[in-house]
């Protein structure tokens, strides 16, 4: 087992301390339990509008024609 040390808020520290006592555990027990189910939030879709558009092979936005680049501007 390792050491870590955190820096909580009041708040943080006050839920945690509260959680740990409702549950009759330990503070350390609560936070390595939310680590081991912590789930990364998705991050939104990338895919770009010039990287839709083009008709070449896609490796550079140099080979994008200007009605192509400016395709999703003004209107």
């Amino acid at each position: 087992m390792n050491k870590t040390s955190v820096y909580l808020s009041t708040e943080e520290a006050a839920r945690l301390a509260s959680l740990a006592d409702r549950e009759g555990t330990s503070q350390a027990e609560i936070i390595r339990r939310a680590i081991r189910t912590y789930a990364p939030e998705r991050r939104t879709d990338r895919n770009f509008s010039l990287a839709r558009a083009s008709t070449g092979p896609g490796d550079s936005v140099a080979d994008l024609t200007d009605a192509e680049l400016m395709d999703g501007f003004g209107s």
